[in-house]
């Protein structure tokens, strides 16, 4: 390992390390999150999807930070994406089973409340394929022609803040990786299951274990991007 992801990996841990060591601080992160939701939902967002990019770039340059790449205007984007996915979790978590109970499966909402079954695996399956299929490409491709514009405005705040030109850059997206990798790759294997363990956690975890997921998909979405430029 390098010196650089030495340190990078060790603020990390220093970062999350007073969660675990002072109580005081975990149960204040608890009583913050269930008193002010959406605020913490663009909190997590905005740290942890943003590691994911940076360590995406990491996979793909080498570096954890370029000229141009514009950390705080993503973290900004991820931020308000964060806010989107909680209201999203919010609709689904209850509409899903709603809908289960008006299809036939009338225990669908009790479900979701007991403890862990065949049953309530199913269930939460269930809410995790409604959301990943009508929630999840708009966002997804919404994420891109962000990602697309803060490029373009070379990662400046002020640049970031200019109108989005919107026909432009939605012609100018990779549909090929955004169609064959993104939607029919990474929503049936990777998030679909990932949001059946989201669902099935306690509603305090769901957002933060959601934000830790988009670690993981940074890394996978750089090392698709290699692929792609490989065989351009």
């Amino acid at each position: 390992m390098l010196k650089k992801d030495f340190l990078f990996f060790f603020s990390l841990f220093l970062l999350f390390l007073p969660f675990f060591i002072f109580p005081k601080v975990y149960h204040f992160y608890i009583e913050f999150n269930g008193e002010h939701g959406l605020i913490m939902a663009f909190v997590k967002f905005a740290i942890l999807a943003t590691l994911g990019e940076i360590i995406g770039l990491r996979i793909r340059k080498g570096v954890y930070n370029e000229k141009g790449f514009g950390i705080l205007p993503r973290a900004i984007v991820w931020g308000f994406l964060g806010l989107t996915i909680k209201l999203a979790f919010v609709i689904f978590a209850v509409g899903t089973p709603a809908f289960l109970a008006y299809m036939g499966l009338k225990d669908a909402p009790q479900i979701m409340l007991s403890d862990l079954s065949w049953a309530k695996v199913g269930v939460a399956f269930s809410i995790s394929l409604a959301m990943n299929l009508i929630y999840a490409p708009v966002m997804m491709t919404m994420h891109k022609i962000t990602d697309m514009h803060i490029i373009k405005n070379n990662g400046t705040i002020r640049g970031f803040f200019q109108p989005i030109e919107l026909r432009q850059t939605f012609s100018n997206l990779n549909w090929d990786l955004m169609w064959n990798f993104v939607f029919k790759k990474t929503i049936p294997f990777f998030w679909i299951p990932a949001h059946t363990i989201t669902f099935l956690l306690a509603p305090d975890f769901q957002v933060l274990f959601a934000a830790i997921l988009g670690i993981a998909l940074g890394a996978i979405l750089a090392v698709a991007e290699l692929f792609n430029d490989k065989n351009k």
